[in-house]
């Protein structure tokens, strides 16, 4: 054997061991790859499910809304109906306020006496209070309905 059939001989050996090696490479790809296109499989299965899920759940919620906006609406209502009440206990304080008011005048008038401080009753609190925030829900109302007309 020459050198030139050895060099050659090895060079064969090389060659082969070089195509097993990919050989066993090119498996372990197809290997790998086989996992992988499973793996994308049970992701698209899972992507179905969970839209399927997704989607009954925004029915649930799209009915779970318009009940909550006819509660509010049936809220809004009833309050609507105190809007008289507040309106009346306001004009009680009012009146109340008014007859404290006279009874201390007539009282001033008849004893000739001037009292420097003034008291107002608990009673004529509470309805100046209630006909200043039925005065300020009936403004912030407007003024929703104003921004709702506009938008």
């Amino acid at each position: 054997m020459s050198w030139g059939e050895i060099a050659g001989l090895i060079a064969a050996i090389a060659f082969a061991a070089l195509a097993v090696f990919l050989i066993l490479a090119i498996r372990k790809a197809t290997v790998i790859l086989d996992e992988v296109s499973k793996i994308a499989e049970e992701a698209n299965k899972s992507i179905a499910v969970i839209t399927k899920d997704v989607d009954h759940l925004s029915i649930e919620v799209e009915g779970l809304l318009n009940k909550t906006n006819t509660l509010v609406d049936d809220l809004n209502g009833k309050i609507s109906k105190t809007d008289p009440l507040f309106t009346a206990i306001g004009d009680l304080g009012v009146t109340v306020s008014d007859v404290n008011q006279s009874t201390r005048n007539l009282a001033t008038s008849i004893t000739g006496k001037t009292n420097k401080l003034k008291k107002e009753s608990s009673v004529s609190k509470l309805g100046r209070t209630a006909t200043t925030l039925n005065r300020r829900r009936k403004e912030k109302k407007a003024a929703q309905d104003t921004n709702i007309n506009i938008y």
